[in-house]
């Protein structure tokens, strides 16, 4: 562990009150941010502890280059700064929640006679976002109870008060099945539907005691004045919404506005359930995973969770249940652990579900290893391989029609593409189109690389090709004194045959087979790579050609065109300016001209 010499000068400074500190590396990327209630003690902790510390934690601490810090009112208020940096900038070392999905919200628009319509796009100016729901099934559900209380259009027509005046609309199926009250035509004041909108957004925020006050109340205006049938249909939509509110009770309705956080670990990862409880009745339940980086206690998991989840589902609770104990209480978070009672059956609710949830993922982690061990391992007998085939690279060339040679690498760990070890191969040696002397070049440039920095061999290496490529992949491996050192076989498209060196005949997998069909997923990799890194070779090469045709550019310059913009779409697209700042004005401009010339060429 570094001894405190070696802590950024910056630590001496920092004051003893709460922020958040983030930490750089030598490149000055962002490699964690954190939060602190005394920035001055959590951050010197780093540097001063010498025993009790994680290899992972020691790894970071040698990465810090830098440190920045935010100074902030209270530590509540650094755990919503902390959560707000981790969400834009991911840093490597922080907890990610794993959870990608794009969750579906309930988009009230921003319009005469707004409607209400599920949406997973959020663009804050067409309107306000109810959400997001755990499910579609929950949103769908609330959907439904809406559209069976309110009146609330669905169609897309333009209702500006113009618009209705001029009579161009007609009532549509809705109106007649008594789902809407004609707006379009103007039977239905804007006034009295935004009154209807009120009680809308109060059921969509869990207020669901308001709208049943407005039921009722509805109910004995209609009975006061003899409109019978009319407060029976209120007295049928109160019931609705009593019974939605049943079917959704977890507690007594005297529990109002809380959510419930709980958490259960092992040695790699947490598991948390979320739950949003309102009027005693649950709104909200979501499980999440979180992958340890630092060996981080439970108490830091959880807040981390808890913050984050807050935030996605926008929580405005005036208490919040753990099944854990903080080890001091933080100022603007009023967090309780009940012994007794409701609440304490609610904890029982939210653990159970993180427990499920635990299993859950068990079981499916150990299914997927099983199919994987299971492909692998048949693929070793199928080969008859003399160790499982867990790392695999695959090679292939690419020179269509015999110009801009190039040639791929895949790689493959325990049968899942490593799309990080792929590479790319510019032939440097062979004059031609020359698939086998290509071959053998990639392959001794590959494995001499590795010898060169003592890195892994591969368990397998397969050519795509018949005969003549694995001979030359095979000649490579000689002369770098490796050859027998990893099995090696070729694969030929046709009749997806395989050949081992030196054997006359090759050998068939079942077509069938897992094994076979993991091969030809290699193979089709190697074979897409390559014809991707060619199709880009040429085209940079094709614009290249022609930008050195124009007065004034030159190879250098095309280069530097291509090495800013990264692509020839980016180079076509960009305006004079942005080109004058990399190649100078009058360059910029002979390239201009001559890109409006040959426009649509």
């Amino acid at each position: 562990m570094h001894s405190s010499s070696f802590l950024p000068a910056e630590h001496l400074t920092l004051p003893d009150q709460p922020g958040v500190y983030k930490y750089f590396n030598e490149e000055n990327e962002l490699i964690y941010v954190g939060k602190a209630k005394s920035l001055k003690k959590r951050v010197s902790s780093y540097f001063n502890k010498n025993t009790g510390v994680n290899l992972k934690t020691r790894k970071m601490v040698k990465e810090i280059r830098r440190i920045e810090i935010t100074l902030v009112n209270s530590e509540f208020d650094a755990l919503l700064l902390e959560n707000n940096l981790i969400k834009k900038t991911h840093p490597k070392y922080n907890i990610l929640l794993r959870d990608d999905k794009t969750y579906p919200y309930l988009l009230l628009t921003k319009e005469n006679f707004p409607r209400l319509f599920p949406t997973r796009k959020m663009i804050p100016r067409k309107g306000t976002y109810y959400g997001p729901f755990a499910s579609v099934k929950a949103m769908n559900t609330v959907l439904d109870l809406i559209r069976n209380l309110f009146t609330i259009r669905t169609c897309k027509l333009d209702l500006s008060p113009y618009k209705v005046a001029e009579g161009k609309y007609k009532v549509c199926l809705e109106y007649h099945i008594g789902n809407c009250q004609g707006p379009c035509v103007g039977l239905q004041k804007e006034v009295d539907y935004q009154r209807e909108l009120e009680q809308v957004k109060h059921v969509l925020k869990g207020n669901l005691g308001i709208a049943k006050t407005y039921f009722k109340q509805e109910m004995q205006h209609h009975a006061e004045n003899l409109q019978f049938e009319k407060a029976q249909l209120m007295k049928e939509k109160l019931e609705s919404l009593e019974n939605y509110q049943a079917k959704s009770l977890v507690a007594s309705p005297s529990i109002n506005n809380l959510d419930v956080c709980t958490i259960v670990s092992d040695e790699k990862s947490a598991y948390v359930n979320f739950m949003r409880v309102k009027n005693g009745a649950l709104i909200t339940s979501k499980n999440v995973e979180l992958k340890k980086k630092l060996d981080e206690s439970d108490e830091q998991l959880l807040l981390t969770a808890l913050i984050r989840l807050q935030d996605q589902f926008q929580s405005d609770a005036d208490e919040v249940l753990l099944n854990i104990e903080l080890t001091e209480p933080i100022e603007g978070l009023n967090v309780f652990m009940p012994k007794i009672g409701d609440k304490k059956k609610l904890i029982e609710l939210s653990l159970k579900n993180a427990l499920y949830y635990k299993k859950e993922k068990a079981l499916l982690l150990g299914l997927n290893q099983d199919k994987k061990d299971r492909v692998i391992r048949q693929l070793q007998q199928d080969l008859s391989l003399p160790e499982i085939p867990d790392h695999i690279e695959c090679f292939d060339n690419s020179n269509i029609q015999g110009t801009n040679p190039v040639a791929s690498m895949v790689c493959f760990l325990n049968g899942k593409p490593a799309v990080k070890e792929y590479r790319k191969y510019h032939i440097k040696t062979v004059v031609g189109p020359d698939d086998f002397a290509s071959m053998k070049e990639v392959v001794s440039r590959r494995y001499k690389r590795l010898q060169e920095e003592s890195k892994p061999m591969p368990k397998l290496i397969v050519i795509d090709g018949g005969k003549g490529q694995l001979s030359s992949a095979v000649e490579a491996l000689k002369e770098l004194g490796v050859y027998g050192q990893m099995p090696i076989i070729g694969i030929a498209k046709r009749l997806e045959e395989i050949y081992f060196p030196g054997d006359s005949y090759p050998i068939h997998i079942d077509k069938k087979s897992e094994s076979l069909r993991l091969l030809q997923r290699i193979r089709d990799e190697a074979h897409r790579f390559a014809i991707t890194f060619h199709r880009s070779t040429r085209s940079k090469n094709a614009f290249g050609t022609q930008l050195t045709a124009i007065p004034g550019i030159g190879k250098s310059t095309a280069d530097n065109l291509l090495s800013h913009f990264k692509s020839v779409k980016k180079i076509s697209e960009a305006s004079e300016e942005e080109i004058a700042r990399v190649i100078g004005a009058s360059r910029a401009r002979a390239l201009t001209a001559w890109k409006e010339k040959n426009k649509g060429a």
